[in-house]
């Protein structure tokens, strides 16, 4: 996989698993070493991805997902699974793979993870409802992520997976230049007032809203703990981010991945627990033969 698609990956991978609806059972079926006899190079290639699907109204042109990009890799990747084991893997499985691997060729941490997902036959914009918002209060993050099973902890750790990708101007300039929290014209009071200088030479007030910005300043294209230093530091970019700093029960877990508490060891198992949410498996759904399709 090209390094340059990684941290596109990794929060295409992340908005597809939490936009699913709080109703759907976790997923049981999935193991390490699924494809072991049918395809075991898929790996070495290398939910119910219903992002992937193209056309009018279905998630891929849902807000929150406008500008997600990595889909290439998840394509190419599926046609070369393709030639070598026709039929056999899932375009959802790829997706974790494919969420694994740009982590660790970022310098982050490996995990085993189980396969053996399917890939849906209904994409629909209106299942974004249920994703994380860049405006989210951290009670209203809580009650997203508790929905599907995932904790307090979990959100910190997964948001963590920031430490790596971009965000477009258009979800975080209203911060700079009108916070409609404190007034007209105010600017966030969380954001450090040595940092906003630089954050309004990334994004100029009427800038190309649609220009990325990395999520960490620090070391953007490095998975590492700096995410963290930069909400304890007023530089997070996205409100929802900078939040878990200023709520007493999110950031006290924020201190510990600070203090010594291994963040690669607990984002792994917290990918594998959301990777389980709402999974098909069995006979439901199908094996697509082309990701941004339907059969």
């Amino acid at each position: 996989m090209a390094s340059g698609h990684c941290s596109h990956i990794l929060i295409l991978f992340t908005f597809l698993l939490l936009a699913l609806s709080a109703s759907l059972v976790h997923g049981q079926g999935t193991r390490v070493g699924f494809y072991s006899a049918a395809c075991p190079r898929v790996e070495s290639i290398g939910c119910d991805a219903s992002i992937l699907i193209t056309g009018s109204n279905t998630e891929r042109t849902a807000g929150p997902n406008l500008l997600l990009r990595g889909y290439e890799v998840i394509d190419d990747a599926k046609t070369q699974l393709e030639a070598a084991c026709p039929g056999i893997v899932s375009c959802a499985d790829i997706l974790a793979l494919a969420a694994r691997d740009s982590v660790v060729l970022t310098n982050g941490p490996s995990w085993v993870v189980p396969l053996g997902r399917r890939d849906g036959r209904v994409s629909l914009a209106s299942d974004t409802a249920n994703l994380p918002a860049f405006t989210d209060s951290v009670g209203v993050q809580k009650q997203k992520f508790s929905a599907l099973g995932l904790n307090t902890q979990d959100l910190v750790v997964l948001a963590g997976g920031h430490t790596i990708g971009t965000s477009a101007c258009r979800f975080f300039q209203y911060r700079m230049y009108n916070f409609t929290r404190v007034g007209n014209g105010a600017v966030d009071p969380s954001i450090d007032s040595s940092f906003l200088p630089q954050l309004r030479a990334l994004c100029p007030k009427n800038g190309d809203d649609s220009k990325r910005v990395a999520l960490d300043t620090g070391s953007p294209n490095r998975f590492d703990t700096s995410y963290f230093t930069n909400l304890r530091n007023g530089r997070g970019i996205l409100e929802s981010d900078q939040v878990l700093w200023t709520d007493a029960s999110t950031k006290t877990i924020v201190q510990r991945f600070l203090t010594g508490l291994s963040f690669n060891l607990e984002f792994g198992k917290s990918m594998i627990k959301m990777s389980n949410i709402g999974v098909k498996i069995g006979n439901a759904g199908e094996i697509r033969k082309i990701c941004s399709k339907i059969n």
